[in-house]
C-alpha cells in the first residue's frame, strides 16, 4: 500500500473515530492543511449529510496551521520522541492518554 493511500485510510479511520466518540451539536469547520489525505474525494464524502465545512490552509502558510503545528510540536516533544512503543496498540493508547487525559483537559493553551 502506498504511503498516500495509508495517509488516506489513517484520516478516514480517524474522523470516524471522532464521530464516534463525539456528536457534532452544531456546525463545525474542519480545518487541515492540503495534504492528499484530507483533499481526496474519500475522506471529503465524510462530510456529506453532516453540518460540517473543509477548511484548509492556503498553499505555502504556514501561518493557517499554527495552531495544529503547535499541537503537534508539543505532541512529539512530550509524548513520542521519548517513548519506544512496543506495539501499535500501545501507541494508540498513548496518543489517546495524552490527548484526552492531558492535553485537552489539563495542559494551558495559549490559543
Amino acid at each position: 500500500m502506498s504511503e498516500g493511500l495509508k495517509a488516506v485510510e489513517t484520516s478516514v479511520s480517524a474522523w470516524r473515530m471522532a464521530l464516534g466518540n463525539r456528536a457534532i451539536d452544531s456546525h463545525l469547520v474542519f480545518h487541515s492543511d492540503q495534504g492528499i489525505q484530507y483533499a481526496c474525494t474519500e475522506f471529503q464524502n465524510q462530510f456529506k449529510d453532516l453540518p460540517v465545512t473543509q477548511s484548509m490552509s492556503r498553499k505555502g502558510n504556514c501561518w493557517d496551521n499554527v495552531v495544529a503545528e503547535s499541537f503537534f510540536k508539543s505532541f512529539k516533544s512530550e509524548l513520542v520522541n521519548q517513548t519506544r512503543f512496543k506495539t501499535r496498540a500501545a501507541a494508540r493508547l498513548a496518543t489517546f492518554e495524552y490527548i484526552e487525559g492531558w492535553y485537552n483537559r489539563q495542559r494551558k493553551h495559549s490559543t
